[in-house]
């Protein structure tokens, strides 16, 4: 099969059986072995492999090691974890690193991130072209082997992760607050009571933790892993009115991202945690005697984080859409925070890598210090309009491009750092639209300061996108 199919621009992603099957797997491990020369067994950093719950994880991480060993290379399993537990591996070890998840993709798929020793991002700009191409020559010719395999551990990260965010923001001396959280039958099921409980041997924290879905089950029986899409979230916005919650928190199915619902059961932009969690970041490294702080906003963000950034005294840089473009602009300029409006959140202190765990603690910690709730939290961080992400379906992509600029010529200021972005010249409102890297899609994002603007701007260029 041609590789090119479930290679993606910053991960594999594919049907189990069908296109990610374990043959195609264990050159895929061989070929990343090649790209980050981990050299002879028993030197330099081994290459830590996890996987989420789905039920092909565990036989595909399984062939990955064959293959990197067949190449000389040292493999660590560390079993069950989060792709943010891999990202701990990775940078606590030192090591590169393979998670097997499909994150918020349906049980029939599942996938690979890759990181580089650090937990650095791989991306097809920065190697994952490479291992592609490897993998694909080993599956036309054959997996040549090594005279010497690689050896194999097994180690058990949970307990040092939990630690290691309990370190990075303290949660023992706020109110206490009834947390509902919908893991969604993925990996959050294990790494919320491990980090916000006493799962993992830590000390209790003025949380009651009300769980839905904790049970490990990568067929998701109860509903997808994909908090992105407001159908999941239904559960959790009724339990949390229900029991009378402060807060609900949401899960994709690897945990890597988290989701804010507030007690009314209204769900919280990912922009407004992106500028809460950033006004806490920024304040504590100047509490440090930090001067230049810099933190990353991709581009579709509300403008309420590039706002809230400047008002701290830091510098907003605001990148194109990408993880591991995020990864790469976090390591350039030192950024002590970054946010993304799919609900990544990304963190120096955890080695660059994206953490939805992590920033859940930094809302926790917010709403925990002040006797507010968390919708008038909410509030206070968003002060526009946003239409979400819109989806549509396009054959020619160019004239749909062409009759946008046509329509808004005069009208508003171009920028094309990632598709197109339209600003009005008094700022009173923006949209973006930006191809998709795999589908003939559109994605258009709107934002006004009034409602009956961003509608009024979100129909008509829509009007233009499905013309």
């Amino acid at each position: 099969m041609a590789l090119t199919d479930i290679v993606k621009a910053y991960d594999v992603r594919g049907l189990v059986d069908g296109q990610l099957t374990e043959e195609v797997v264990r050159a895929l491990g061989a070929a990343f072995a090649d790209e980050v020369a981990t050299g002879e067994p028993g030197s330099g950093s081994p290459i830590v492999i996890g996987h989420d719950m789905r039920p092909s994880s565990p036989a595909l991480a399984a062939a990955a090691a064959e293959g990197a060993q067949a190449r000389g290379a040292d493999v660590v399993l560390i079993g069950l974890c989060s792709t943010d537990g891999t990202y701990f591996a990775s940078g606590s070890l030192d090591a590169p690193a393979m998670m097997f998840t499909a994150s918020h993709n349906p049980a029939a798929y599942n996938g690979i991130k890759f990181s580089r020793a650090g937990a650095r991002g791989v991306s097809l700009d920065t190697g994952l072209a490479a291992i592609r191409d490897g993998a694909q020559r080993y599956l036309d010719e054959g997996l040549s082997e090594v005279a010497e395999r690689g050896g194999l551990t097994e180690r058990d990260v949970l307990a040092d992760y939990a630690a290691h965010l309990r370190g990075l923001v303290d949660l023992s001396g706020i109110r206490p607050l009834k947390v509902v959280v919908d893991a969604a039958n993925g990996m959050g099921g294990m790494t919320v009571p491990a980090v916000l409980g006493d799962a993992a041997g830590l000390g209790a924290l003025p949380l009651e933790i009300v769980p839905m879905y904790f049970e490990l089950d990568g067929t998701f029986p109860n509903h997808e892993a994909n908090p992105l899409e407001p159908a999941n979230l239904v559960d959790l916005q009724a339990a949390v009115v229900e029991h009378g919650a402060d807060i609900g928190l949401a899960f994709d199915g690897d945990a890597d991202r988290c989701f804010v619902i507030d007690e009314r059961g209204g769900a919280v932009s990912p922009s407004a945690v992106a500028a809460i969690v950033a006004e806490r970041e920024i304040r504590r490294v100047q509490a440090e005697g930090e001067r230049d702080v810099v933190v990353i906003h991709n581009l579709i963000t509300s403008r309420v984080v590039p706002e809230v950034i400047a008002d701290a005294g830091a510098t907003p840089v605001r990148t194109r859409v990408g993880h591991s473009l995020i990864k790469d602009e976090m390591a350039r300029t030192g950024a002590v925070f970054g946010g993304e409006h799919s609900a990544h959140y990304y963190f120096r202190d955890f080695w660059g890598a994206d953490n939805g765990m992590l920033a859940a603690m930094h809302v926790l910690a917010t709403l925990g210090q002040h006797d507010e709730p968390m919708s008038a939290l909410a509030a206070r961080y968003t002060p526009y309009f946003a239409s979400g992400e819109i989806n549509s379906t396009v054959a020619d992509v160019p004239a749909a491009y062409t009759r946008i600029v046509e329509a808004f010529a005069g009208r508003g200021d171009f920028d094309e750092l990632d598709g197109l972005t339209v600003t009005a010249p008094d700022g009173a409102w923006w949209f973006s639209v930006r191809p998709s890297n795999t589908e003939p899609l559109l994605r258009l994002n709107a934002e006004a300061e009034q409602e009956s603007t961003m509608v009024a701007i979100r129909d008509e260029v829509l009007g233009l996108i499905r013309d």
